[in-house]
């Protein structure tokens, strides 16, 4: 029997006439990281074994990630799997600070740039010190597909740019981090981008502003610095009747605190310069399919979902919108935050828990006007986050008092506490977001984002929450 495999004519044993056969008989690296396509249309894996193939046949196959097993969060971690064997037998994944590799035939490097040979031809393209950092990415959020970027800005606006075009709209709040505000309302809208703004924790708000332009919703599972707290599967229910996409940016709660996927959440986005960096060793992004949504309901995505299935996303990315941007994690980044993975349990554990007893010593503390915190149990959001994050709702708190010039005179007379923008370092970190990443918003526009100049944020880390709460105290004495 012959059929066409990757463009060229082969003959084919047709006594096992399955994909799984075919893949078997030509030896095909990874096939767990196979995306196969019969005449040009995506095959599910649950019918490798059943369909057969006939004379004349198409058969297409790319490579994208495999991984993922059934051991617990840290375990996975430590024990995801190289792609490749390492000859010398190394236990981290070495640094590929490199930028070309090189093959044996022009015939390898031709399938390699086809997606048709598990390799790596440029690291602004992929690189695999990088690869194995998705690949324990996506071991510990059962994703459908990971990306790793520099930056979680890049996360979102390559996101944005793959989902959308001119003329469509998304929907968000203008609760939302400063850069991410700049990026919706200036860089994105001068392209022809619609940003819709609402209360998130009203729903039904939510659904009127939703049309067939709409590509998606996008909210903050915690918002920077309001920390208010939506409900995210509501959210997900709207999303999926409407047929749009859920984006949500877990920064504030990365795996281990939330379980994006169980809630509905289509893409996650994440800063990994935050929690999983280790203690701000070095800025990155993570985008992560989950693979929950039907890419053929996206008109931009809709030819890729027939030929990819539900790899249309991050096969977009990686070969386009990714790769021409150039917006790539390097090597020695993804190096440093594979070793910071590896500790990020035992570092949220801590600044969890010693943002709580923070929160509870300023809520009794006379100078303080108001303390924010979802693990508060008198705080609006304390049951959603309970739902959502169980005892962990993030460790960054917010507070007030009496000016803006009190507030300042508070963080100048910290001693331990580092006055610093960044959330989620190993030390503590402190400031005033209204004079900082919120200082090019006029008042009235602070003030619809819930930014007052009485506001402090506290990103608490994993000192021990003794000797913060006597530097807070004395602060405070000093006022």
């Amino acid at each position: 029997m012959r059929i066409k495999i990757n463009g060229k004519e082969q003959l084919v044993d047709d006594r096992d006439p399955s994909i799984t056969g075919l893949l078997k008989a030509a030896n095909v690296e990874n096939p767990q990281m196979v995306s196969v396509q019969l005449n040009g249309k995506f095959v599910d894996r649950s019918k490798f074994d059943k369909l057969r193939l006939k004379e004349g046949d198409h058969l297409d196959f790319l490579y994208f990630m495999g991984g993922g097993n059934g051991l617990r969060f840290i375990t996975k971690i430590l024990h995801t799997k190289f792609s490749k064997e390492d000859p010398h037998g190394s236990l981290h994944m070495p640094v590929y600070d490199n930028v070309a590799f090189e093959f044996k035939t022009a015939e390898d490097l031709e399938l390699a740039f086809q997606g048709k040979k598990p390799s790596h031809m440029y690291s602004r393209i992929s690189n695999p010190t990088v690869e194995h950092f998705e690949q324990r990415i996506k071991a510990i959020t059962a994703g459908a597909g990971v990306i790793a970027l520099s930056s979680g800005m890049a996360a979102i606006s390559n996101t944005i740019l793959t989902v959308a075009r001119s003329k469509d709209n998304i929907i968000t709040s203008k609760h939302l981090f400063g850069n991410t505000y700049s990026l919706f309302e200036n860089t994105l809208k001068e392209w022809g981008l619609e940003t819709r703004y609402v209360d998130l924790t009203r729903p039904e708000k939510v659904s009127r502003l939703i049309d067939a332009k709409t590509k998606a919703i996008f909210l903050e599972t915690i918002t920077n610095p309001q920390l208010e707290v939506a409900d995210i599967k509501a959210l997900s229910e709207i999303a999926g009747r409407k047929n749009i996409l859920l984006i949500a940016d877990t920064t504030m709660t990365p795996p281990y605190i939330f379980s994006a996927k169980e809630f509905g959440v289509d893409i996650e986005v994440i800063s990994s310069t935050k929690w999983i960096s280790g203690g701000a060793t070095s800025v990155g992004g993570l985008i992560i399919d989950h693979g929950l949504y039907d890419w053929k309901k996206n008109d931009k995505l809709h030819s890729d979902a027939v030929k990819f299935g539900p790899f249309a996303f991050i096969s977009r990315l990686r070969r386009e919108v990714y790769r021409n941007i150039g917006a790539c994690m390097s090597a020695h980044n993804a190096y440093l935050q594979g070793l910071g993975l590896e500790t990020l349990p035992l570092r949220l554990d801590i600044a969890c828990a010693n943002t709580l007893k923070i929160a509870e010593f300023l809520k009794e503390a006379s100078r303080v006007k108001s303390v924010n915190y979802p693990g508060l149990g008198d705080s609006a959001y304390y049951e959603t986050a309970r739902k959502q994050f169980g005892d962990k709702p993030g460790a960054v708190l917010t507070f007030d008092l009496a000016s803006k010039k009190e507030c300042f005179c508070f963080l100048n007379n910290l001693k331990l506490i580092r006055r610093a923008t960044n959330l989620h370092d190993n030390r503590s970190l402190i400031l005033h977001p209204g004079s900082t990443i919120f200082c090019e918003y006029d008042d009235a526009l602070k003030n619809e984002m819930g930014v007052r100049d009485t506001l402090i944020r506290l990103a608490v880390g994993i000192e021990d929450y003794r000797d913060l709460i006597s530097d807070i105290q004395q602060a405070l004495e000093g006022l």
